[in-house]
Parts: structure tokens; C-alpha cells; sequence
């Protein structure tokens, strides 16, 4: 046995273990106060599906008698956006010009206060001066102020009117006045159309019923009303109380069915319960794994008991930032949980040691926690210096994964002081010394295993050129594999629901109606009929919209009840922009379905009718709205309108003879070379879009790379293509986290640095980095899985871990040669010891991981390649850091000697 410094060093000055088990109770009485504070912050978070992310939108409506789309974005789309350039937060600024009419959309920097922003907008454009009879509207959007729930009304002995009056005076006031609800909107209210008539002034009025909806629900004519939640509200929260109000008015309304039509909750629910459950699942994997290396179940009760305790005080961070219990934060705990118990184990598997060779528990304490402090603290603050900057980026990605950051820096910090404080206390009063018979058995199981690897890391040491060459070819594999794995954004869930959406052809109106109002009045002249003649006025009849786009979706439903695997469809026809051609089916899945959602969505992709001028689109329901963009958006910029919209036909037509690419959409189609109808603006620059959903066959990334490698073959010179929707934001998240990977890495230097007072540990313990690539990188090509934003996250968890194992390997290596051994007597010694707390804490990590990388339960898409990347990277790092860190230590220390030598040969 070794001993160790036994002068007061700074190791035993700082190690506040030892002051934990001097005032234990006093620790006892901390850590019980933490888990009720810990329980009751739990108590008061609240369940959703993703953070609460804020896009703040103003849309600019603009009017003015002009006849043309040109004459439009000339004398009042431009102006408009020049005095709108400079607002503060801008992000970007889009605009479309029609004859007549200019809408402009400003998107701002997410974060930002919407009435803020509204302010600014309406002061730009006080000076602005437009063309006579123009006139503006100011819209601010809050995307969060989305629908929470819509029920269907429905009746067998009330009509549509009756029902329509029953529903406002009685069911849409009682829901209005719950908590978190903005407002209560009543769709296929029947409303008047008035024919046209001398009285007629406008296409507005004409168009009066435009405005309007009708609603279907599984095929037959119904009332809805939809709940629209405040901003800040929680879907779950404003769904369970509208619901409790709904049976109240079951209870009293016997001939009236109220069913729901279209909600979010269901998935929610189902996503967070199957997380929660994977986290519990966890949480008892990663304790099991434990007693077989420690054979004591005192010792694997310590250890597991910093779960629990851990969690808890991380409830407590996690309530003081107004997080919830969300996909997000709920995977960061999930993960966390392996991890949470490495420190643990490495304090209590260090006691157990030192009681195994012969010390009290309580001496074995001090000098079990003198020996592994150094390492624990470097592990937890290496790893919070990783995840720290998470919590602080910017933009989107940044909004989305500070929960992420911030929860699991909080759940390592209390993980460190639970092991340091907590676990040495506990143990002092439960290990008792093992008995010879339990010794005999873990040193049997143990034995063969510990020698072997002592043998492979002596052959290692002696042959330290080909140990260094296999492990520079893992990397380099592991980099190679990178084009071979599909690059995605978010992975597709099989959520059991999506919309279909379509948008019919207006119909031709009479194109001048002053006209026929002049007809109209010289026939009653001519009649001698005077305006307040009784005598019936001379009407046309107005195509209408409403019931055009009503047939459209007929047809659609027709095709789409008939799948087996459809439970219900909520149509809604016309949408709330006032757009009568416009509608939405909104499919619900059963739930024994034997089918995945993305197949049945390409199945009606091909089945379902081709209309004469109708658009479709079959789309996934978006994680966050951000205003109803397809997941690959392309804009091409130029001056030339034909030019533009012929390049926007050439590759549209070209990419849909691509398997993958579905719903191909652009903007300008009806543009001619006599009349332009349509011009679209982005960030001051004229533009055409493409846009597509994606077919199960096809990635993101390979989507975007597909479609920029045709527009380049045909594009000219004047024209530039800009990325947008999905395929924006893909690059964005690779480009947030390199240079948050970059600047994690420092930290870790910097950390390393300042606990070692060296740079030539903290070198050693990077190289453990570069060794989980190849692990990583084949989980994911094996599992299939896409390298996007989740499984990133992954890759910096991983960067979080891989240093663990080497942080304990050369600290205890660095303590043996202080002791007086060589350098080879201390890496052969501290490897085998060592090796034990390095195989629990990984494999209790990976076992941990093993239900969220099953991918099992709703949302397991979202969940699942994160720990797969992670999983494997533990694997390959854990493998070759036993092996290539000590002989990286000794390679350094031939050149940068820190210890006196001896007999280091």
C-alpha cells in the first residue's frame, strides 16, 4: 500500500469533505432542507412540449389605388421598407406586392419585446409619405399566441343557427373567461352574403363572406370554437381547464356533442410521460449497475442516493429561471443521470477501497476524499465549463437550449457537492469494514479482469508509437465517417397527427364593377324608377370563394377518411387572414395505428387528387411556429422579375423528378410577361421562393445540398441563391456550435490549467476528445441517425464526459510518482486502480442512456440520437483512454519532465 503525503497539503487545507464530516449533522440538516425546498420547487414547474421561445412579428398592411404589382412595390412597398430598415432588432424584413396592396413582415431577433417593436415601427412610419388614397394598418404577431384546443359543436336536433347562438351566449363566454385564454374564436358561423347591386362601392364588400370559415369535422358541416392561449401561457394548463369547463357544459347542454378536433396536448402529454419515464428508467439502471463493482449494497445506497438528492436541487435552479418540465430540460436530466452519480461513485468507491485495506470508515474518509477531491472538482468544473456556454448563445438555438445549459451545469455543481459532502458523511456511518468472504468473491470477479488490463498497459508502454498510430487512425476514421451520416435539423416525429393544406384559384370576379353599376342605374332610369321605388333592384350574382374552396375540401377529405389508419379530420375552410380559397385538414391518427406517420403522409402525397389550380401540401405540425414556412425554403435574389421566375420554374421542375422532394412550391407562378400579379421582397432585394416538404428518403441536408447543386447549373450570373426556413437555421445551429465547441474547449484548457498549475496535463486530458469521435459517429451511422441540432448536443455532452476518465487517471498517477514511485511503477499501479471507478461511472452512464437511446414512446425521434452519439463516444473514449492517455502522459514526460527521475526504463 502507497502512502501518500500525509503533511497537511492543500489537497487536506481545501478539501471541505473533511469539514462535511466534522459538522455532519449540520450537512445532514443542508442537504434535508434542499430536497423539501426541491420538492416544492418541482411542485411548481410546468409540463410543455419545447422552451418558451418568443418570434416577434409586425406586419405592415399597406393599401393605395394603384393598378399594377410594379406601380405597387414602387410607390409604396419600397418607400415603407426604407423607413423600416434601421428598426432596432431587425432580423428581416419580407414583403409582397400585389396591384393594390403591399404587405411587409418584420421579423425580429428572437427575444424581443413585441410592444417594443410595434412602437418603433409605428414611429418609422410616421413621416412616411405615401401615394393619395393610401392608407396603412400596423399587425403585431405574437406566434405564441397560438391554438391550444378547438372542439367541435354538434348537434342532431339544433340547426347551425341555433347552434351558433347557443355557442354565443353560452359555451364561448364560459371558456373566454379561464385563465391563460387571449380569446375564443367561433368557426362556420353562417354569415350573409350580399349580392351585388348598385349599392355595391368595392371588391371588399362584394367579397363580404370571404372573410368568414366554414367548418367540417370527420365529413359533416359543424360549428368549432378555438382557444387561442395568451403568450406566456401554458398549452397544458389552458387545455386542462378548458376541458373541466367543457364537461360542466356537457353536463348542462344533453342534445349538444362537444368533441375535441385540434390539440397539441395529447402529444404534449404523451412526450413528456415518455421522458419522465425514461428518465425513471434511468435513474434505476444506473443504480443496478453499480453493486456488481461494489459488492456492498451500504456503499451502492450512498452512491444512489446523490440521484435523488441531486435532482432536487436542481429543481430548485431550474425554478429559479422559469424553466419547465419540457422535452428539453426533462432529456437534460435524463442524460444527467449517469453522470449525476459518477462523482458519487468515485468518492464512495474510493472509501470502500481504503476500507478494504485496512482503515476505519472514518479515516477512510479523510484520506479517500484527500486523494480523489482535485479529480472530482476538475471533472464537474470541466464539465460545467462545456455546458455554461450553451446556456449563453445567442439567436434561436440559443433561446431553444439554455435550459439545456443551465440545467445540467446545476445538475453537475450538485452533484459535486452531494459526493463531497453528503456521500463521505454517510459513509462514515454505514461501511462497516468487509468481511473476507465478500472481499474473496469481488476479488475473484475482478481479479483476471484488472490483471489483463494491467498486462495490455505494460505491452502499451513499451510499445507507445503503435498504441499512438492506432489511435491518430480512430480519429481520422471517425472524421471520415461524417459524409456517410445524413445531416438533418430536428428528426421527423411519428407524432400521429399533421395538416394538410391547400390553396384553390379565386374565382373570376366581375373586373369592373363600376360598370355595371352604371348598367344598373340607367335601366332604372330608363324605367323611370326613382332610388326609393319599391321596385326590386337589378342584382349580378358573385362566384363565391368560401363554397369553391368548400368543394376543394370535400375531395380531400374523401380520399383522406378513407386510410384505416385515420381517427379524425377538422377542416377548416378559409383562414383567419381572410383568405376564402385557403383551408386546412387537420388528421388525427388512431392510436393502435400500423403505421408510421411519414409513411401515411407520402402515401396521400400520391393519392390524394389532382385539382386544376389547387395547391397541397402535407405538412408535419411545427415544433415552434414561426409563420407557417416549409422545412426547405430557398430565395433566389435579382433585379429581373422574368428572369427570376422562369429560374424558379426551371428548378422547381427539375427537383421534383428528385425522390424526396414533395409539395415543390414558388412564389410568382401566375407572373407573366404582360401582367405581374406578384413580387416578392426579402431584406430589400426582389426574390422568388422555393419550398418543399420532405419525404421520409431524403434529409435536410441532403435536400439543401441537392437543390443548391441544381440551381447552380442553371442559374446566370445576376441571380444568387440565400438559404431559408429549416436549411437557414440547420446552419445557423453547425455554426453556433462550432464556435460554442471552440469556446467550451477553452474553458476546459483554462479550468484544467488553473487546478493543475500545468499545461501538460491539461494536453493529456484533451486527447481524450478527439478519441470519442469514432464511437460516436458509428452509433450514428449504424442507428441510422441524422447529424443535426439534437445529436450535436450530444457531441458536447460527450466533450463534457470524455475528459472524466483521464482527469482521474492522471491525478492519481501524478500522486503515486509525489509518493516516490516511478513512472512507470505509477501508471501500472493508478490504471488497475483506477480502472474500476472508470468502468462504473461509464458503464453507469451508458445504461443510464440505454432506455432514451431504445428510442421508445412518443417523441423517442427527438431523444434518441443524442444518446446514441453519446453512448458510442463513451465507448470508444472510455477503451482507448485507458490505453493512449498513459502513454501519451509518458511520451510528454520524456520531453517536459516534471518529477525526478527514477528508473523510468
Amino acid at each position: 500500500m502507497v502512502k501518500l503525503n500525509s503533511s497537511k497539503s492543500v489537497r487536506q487545507r481545501f478539501n471541505f469533505s473533511r469539514w462535511a464530516i466534522e459538522y455532519s449533522w449540520l450537512t445532514v440538516s443542508f442537504w434535508i432542507a434542499v430536497a423539501v425546498a426541491g420538492a416544492l420547487a418541482f411542485s411548481s414547474l410546468k409540463y410543455a412540449l419545447f422552451p418558451d421561445i418568443t418570434f416577434p412579428v409586425v406586419v405592415v398592411n399597406a393599401t393605395a389605388p394603384l393598378k399594377t404589382a410594379v406601380d405597387t412595390e414602387a410607390r409604396l412597398t419600397i418607400p415603407i421598407e426604407e423607413r423600416l430598415r434601421s428598426v432596432a432588432g431587425l432580423d428581416n424584413l419580407r414583403s409582397s406586392s400585389y396591384p393594390g396592396q403591399a404587405a411587409v413582415s418584420l421579423a425580429f431577433s428572437v427575444g424581443t419585446n413585441l410592444e417594443t417593436s410595434t412602437s418603433q415601427v409605428e414611429t418609422a412610419l410616421q413621416e412616411l409619405t405615401l401615394p393619395q388614397g393610401a392608407s396603412y394598418k400596423i399587425i403585431p404577431l405574437n406566434l405564441n399566441e397560438s391554438a391550444s384546443v378547438s372542439y367541435a359543436i354538434e348537434s342532431n336536433s339544433r340547426n347551425l343557427a341555433d347552434l351558433t347562438k347557443l355557442a354565443q351566449d353560452q359555451i364561448t363566454p364560459a371558456i373566454a373567461q379561464l385563465p391563460g385564454v387571449l380569446r375564443v374564436s367561433l368557426l362556420g358561423a353562417p354569415t350573409a352574403s350580399p349580392p351585388l347591386s348598385p349599392a355595391s362601392s368595392n371588391n371588399s364588400a362584394a367579397l363580404g363572406q370571404g372573410a368568414g370559415t366554414l367548418v367540417r369535422f370527420n365529413g359533416r358541416e359543424a360549428l368549432a370554437f378555438q382557444v387561442i392561449k395568451r403568450g406566456n401561457a401554458n398549452t397544458l394548463e389552458v387545455v386542462s381547464q378548458v376541458e373541466q369547463e367543457v364537461q360542466k357544459l356537457r353536463a348542462n347542454l344533453k342534445d349538444v356533442t362537444l368533441t375535441i378536433a385540434a390539440t397539441q396536448a395529447k402529444y404534449i402529454n404523451q412526450a413528456t410521460q415518455s421522458t419522465i419515464n425514461a428518465l425513471m428508467e434511468a435513474i434505476v439502471l444506473s443504480i443496478v449497475v453499480i453493486f456488481p463493482f461494489l459488492w456492498n449494497w451500504r456503499a451502492t445506497f450512498i452512491s444512489a442516493l446523490a440521484i435523488p438528492t441531486s435532482l432536487l436541487a436542481t429543481f430548485i435552479v431550474m425554478a429559479s429561471f422559469g424553466f419547465n418540465l419540457e422535452t428539453i430540460t426533462l432529456l437534460a436530466l435524463a442524460l444527467v443521470i449517469g453522470s449525476v452519480i459518477d462523482d458519487a461513485i468515485l468518492d464512495v468507491e474510493n472509501i470502500t477501497r481504503h476500507i478494504e485495506e485496512g482503515e476505519t470508515p472514518r479515516q477512510a474518509a479523510y484520506s479517500a476524499t484527500d486523494e480523489i477531491g482535485l479529480a472530482v472538482i476538475a471533472t464537474t468544473a470541466t464539465s460545467v465549463a462545456v455546458f455554461l456556454p450553451i446556456g449563453l448563445m445567442g439567436g434561436v438555438v440559443g433561446q431553444f437550449f439554455k435550459p439545456f445549459g443551465i440545467t445540467v451545469s446545476a445538475a453537475y455543481i450538485a452533484s459535486t457537492l452531494v459526493a463531497r459532502t453528503l456521500s463521505p458523511v454517510l459513509a462514515t456511518y454505514f461501511l462497516k469494514p468487509v468481511t473476507g468472504n465478500s472481499q474473496r468473491r469481488k476479488d475473484n470477479i475482478w481479479g483476471k479482469f484488472t490483471k489483463s488490463y494491467r498486462n495490455l498497459l505494460n505491452w502499451s508502454l513499451n510499445h507507445r508509437k503503435t498504441v499512438i498510430a492506432l489511435a491518430i487512425l480512430s480519429f481520422i476514421a471517425g472524421i471520415a465517417l461524417i459524409p456517410f451520416i445524413p445531416k438533418g435539423f430536428i428528426p421527423k416525429l411519428d407524432r400521429g397527427e399533421f395538416n394538410i393544406t391547400y390553396t384553390a384559384p379565386l374565382p373570376q370576379i366581375p373586373p369592373d364593377l363600376a360598370a355595371l353599376q352604371l348598367q344598373a342605374a340607367q335601366a332604372a332610369q330608363a324605367n323611370n324608377l326613382s332610388p326609393s321605388s319599391s321596385s326590386p333592384t337589378p342584382s349580378f350574382p358573385i362566384p363565391n370563394p368560401l363554397n369553391d374552396s368548400l368543394e376543394v375540401a370535400k375531395q380531400l377529405e374523401d380520399v383522406v377518411r378513407k386510410s384505416p389508419d385515420v381517427e379524425t379530420v377538422f377542416t377548416t375552410v378559409g383562414s383567419r387572414e381572410g383568405e376564402p380559397n385557403k383551408g386546412t385538414l387537420y388528421v388525427r391518427l388512431k392510436d393502435d395505428r400500423q403505421i408510421q406517420t411519414a409513411e401515411l403522409q407520402d402515401q396521400l402525397r400520391e393519392t390524394l387528387p389532382n385539382l386544376p389550380g389547387v395547391n397541397t401540401s402535407v405538412e408535419d405540425i411545427q415544433f415552434v411556429d414561426t409563420g407557417g414556412q416549409k422545412p426547405l425554403q430557398v430565395a433566389l435574389s435579382g433585379n429581373d422579375l422574368q428572369a427570376l421566375n422562369q429560374a424558379a420554374r426551371t428548378i422547381k421542375e427539375s427537383i421534383e423528378k428528385i425522390p424526396g422532394f414533395a409539395d415543390v412550391s414558388i412564389t410568382g407562378e401566375t407572373n407573366t410577361q404582360e401582367q405581374v400579379l406578384q413580387i416578392e421582397r426579402l431584406n430589400n432585394q426582389r426574390v422568388a421562393y422555393i419550398s418543399a416538404n420532405l419525404g421520409q428518403e431524403l434529409s435536410l441536408g441532403n435536400a439543401t445540398d441537392k437543390i443548391v447543386e441544381e440551381a447552380r447549373k442553371i442559374l446566370p450570373a445576376d441571380i444568387t441563391l440565400e438559404l431559408g426556413g429549416d436549411s437557414a437555421r440547420q446552419s445557423e445551429v453547425f455554426g453556433s456550435f462550432v464556435s460554442t465547441l471552440l469556446l467550451s474547449a477553452l474553458c476546459i484548457v483554462a479550468v484544467l490549467i488553473l487546478l493543475f498549475k500545468s499545461w501538460i496535463d491539461p494536453v493529456i486530458i484533451g486527447v481524450s476528445l478527439p478519441l470519442s469521435i469514432v464511437g460516436a459517429m458509428l452509433a450514428l451511422l449504424f442507428t441510422k441517425s441524422d447529424f443535426g441540432m439534437i445529436s450535436l448536443i450530444g457531441f458536447v455532452f460527450l466533450l463534457g464526459l470524455a475528459n472524466k476518465n483521464a482527469i482521474v487517471l492522471v491525478d492519481y498517477i501524478n500522486q503515486l510518482r509525489k509518493a516516490g514511485l516511478t513512472r512507470t511503477e505509477a501508471i501500472l499501479k493508478a490504471g488497475p486502480v483506477r480502472l474500476r471507478p472508470i468502468m462504473m461511472t461509464t458503464i453507469s452512464t451508458i445504461i443510464g442512456m440505454l432506455p432514451i437511446a431504445l428510442g421508445l414512446g412518443a417523441g423517442s425521434e427527438l431523444r434518441s440520437p443524442m444518446a446514441v452519439a453519446i453512448a458510442g463516444g463513451l465507448v470508444t473514449s472510455t477503451i482507448l483512454s485507458l490505453i493512449v492517455i498513459p502513454v501519451v502522459y509518458s511520451f510528454l514526460d520524456d520531453w517536459f519532465p516534471r518529477f525526478a527521475r527514477k528508473e523510468d526504463n
